[in-house]
């Protein structure tokens, strides 16, 4: 999609389609036609939140959009507007579409218009083989090809931006619905060496099995061994001229598919742990998203990609495995392996210079019960970055939740036979518990841990809906403009 910003009124650009939110306490936008507030007057248009109206003038359609009272609107009601407006646009075989600014909008409204348009129009047709639904071939577009925003002032960068972090976030999701025979850990690899390849100041490096248990990971290694497919350690390093602050470190996990191993998962659903990758993918967009963005600050991705299998060398209940930090892991259920992965894989961020590090992680079904799909769980060691990462989680729309860390959650992770366990017996406080393990292999940076296991997939909202949701690009892209 196209995105582009005016200054002139919306009515005078080339759009098919012009959207236009309407306010429960405020009269129709300036340079509107008089079917608009023809239609409002009638009761066919409704202020109210989310509902829909259609007019025809000037040779356009103006598509109205209730936003509600203009004290409860934000940007994450723009992004929901959006996508509610552009679904309709589709049906109506728009193909340029131009939002018309409120009135006193601020950039962060233009750019929420533009992620919920382009989130919204997204689709995941990689295996089809033929036009979905019959759309195409009745001359109906799947997908809006320009988005056009109209309002006062320069809004071209702001709205590029918004682009640039919209495509990162589907970018992601492409990854994530991709299925685990086709998305192998080599392959994520060389998707985000390609990444590498096409935008300047990044570099990346892709370690193989060997490179692994050279480094020591014994942790990563173990649940590499079950599976054929070669496990790829993912390095990704962004210094670009002028880049200051803390060197921050965004560790994604990810397992391209999940089986729980020897601790064999129940088959209903299996097929969605194809997502257990989410972290890792989130982690390698939000690094593609900074770069493109052209942001000065110093960035290291580590990635941890592998398949968690069953086999005759898989790792086992009850083996020791020993992490690069020389911290001995009872391995006692091979399904909470996502925290073996991780725990290698944070080591790497601090030995490769990571100041600030944020690991993602679908590493818990215990978050979802605690805070369902709506935010993810937040655990950190640092206050400051812990406040960061919830004011960008309030600016993005990606809301985190943070979970206390005690050192009484210590007590139920120590092991009997190694310094820790990695599954304890007692279910208390199942995602905290992933937390405080993974507490043990940061070196004393601040750090924060996010478990995404609820907001990774099936988020279902306006701008999402069903299947991959590329939650935390967003998040982190915000997180690093805080440090600007």
């Amino acid at each position: 999609m196209h995105v582009l910003a005016i200054s002139g009124p919306a009515s005078g650009g080339d759009a098919d389609t012009v959207a236009v939110g309407i306010f429960e306490d405020e009269e129709p936008p300036a340079g509107a036609p008089a079917e608009v507030g023809d239609l409002l007057a009638s009761g066919e248009a409704r202020p109210s939140y989310r509902k829909l109206a259609l007019a025809h003038a000037g040779g356009k359609r103006w598509l109205l959009v209730g936003v509600g009272a203009s004290a409860d609107f934000t940007a994450e009601r723009a992004r929901v507007a959006a996508a509610v407006a552009g679904g309709r646009a589709r049906e109506l075989s728009t193909r340029a579409l131009c939002w018309q600014l409120p009135a006193d909008s601020d950039p962060t409204t233009a750019a929420a218009l533009v992620e919920g348009t382009v989130l919204g129009d997204y689709r995941f047709d990689r295996y089809k083989s033929g036009p979905p639904d019959g759309d195409e071939a009745e001359g109906t577009p799947k997908r809006l090809e320009r988005l056009i925003v109209s309002g006062a002032g320069d809004l071209g960068e702001t709205v590029a931006d918004a682009a640039i972090v919209a495509d990162s976030v589907n970018g992601a999701r492409d990854l994530q619905n991709r299925a685990a025979n086709d998305l192998t850990p080599s392959a994520l690899g060389e998707h985000a060496t390609a990444i590498a390849e096409q935008v300047g100041n990044l570099s990346v490096e892709v370690e193989g099995r060997k490179r692994i248990i050279a480094r020591g990971m014994g942790a990563f290694a173990a649940v590499a061994q079950g599976s054929d497919e070669e496990p790829a350690l993912i390095t990704m390093r962004y210094a670009p001229p002028g880049a200051d602050g803390p060197t921050l470190a965004f560790v994604g996990k990810a397992v391209t598919f999940d089986s729980g191993g020897i601790s064999l998962k129940p088959g209903a659903k299996m097929s969605e742990m194809k997502f257990d990758m989410s972290g890792g993918a989130a982690a390698i967009q939000a690094v593609a998203a900074i770069a493109r963005l052209g942001l000065p600050v110093k960035l290291l991705g580590v990635v941890g990609a592998t398949e968690n299998l069953p086999s005759g060398h898989s790792v086992k209940p009850g083996d020791v495995v020993t992490a690069s930090n020389g911290k001995t892991i009872e391995v006692n259920n091979t399904d909470a392996e996502g925290r073996l992965v991780l725990a290698d894989c944070l080591c790497h961020a601090r030995a490769e210079g990571g100041e600030q590090i944020v690991d993602l992680a679908t590493l818990t079904g215990a978050v979802i019960v605690a805070l369902g799909s709506t935010y993810a769980g937040l655990m950190s060691n640092d206050d400051p970055l812990a406040e960061r990462l919830r004011a960008a989680g309030e600016r993005s729309g990606e809301i985190v939740w943070r979970l206390p860390l005690h050192e009484e959650y210590d007590q139920l992770i120590k092991g009997k036979y190694a310094d820790l366990d990695n599954a304890p017996e007692a279910r208390k406080a199942g995602t905290i518990i992933g937390g405080a393990f993974l507490s043990n292999f940061v070196g004393g940076a601040p750090w924060a841990h996010l478990d995404i296991a609820g907001s990774a997939w099936e988020l279902d909202r306006a701008y999402v809906g069903k299947g991959a949701s590329g939650y935390g690009v967003r998040l982190l892209v915000e997180l690093a403009r805080s440090y600007l």
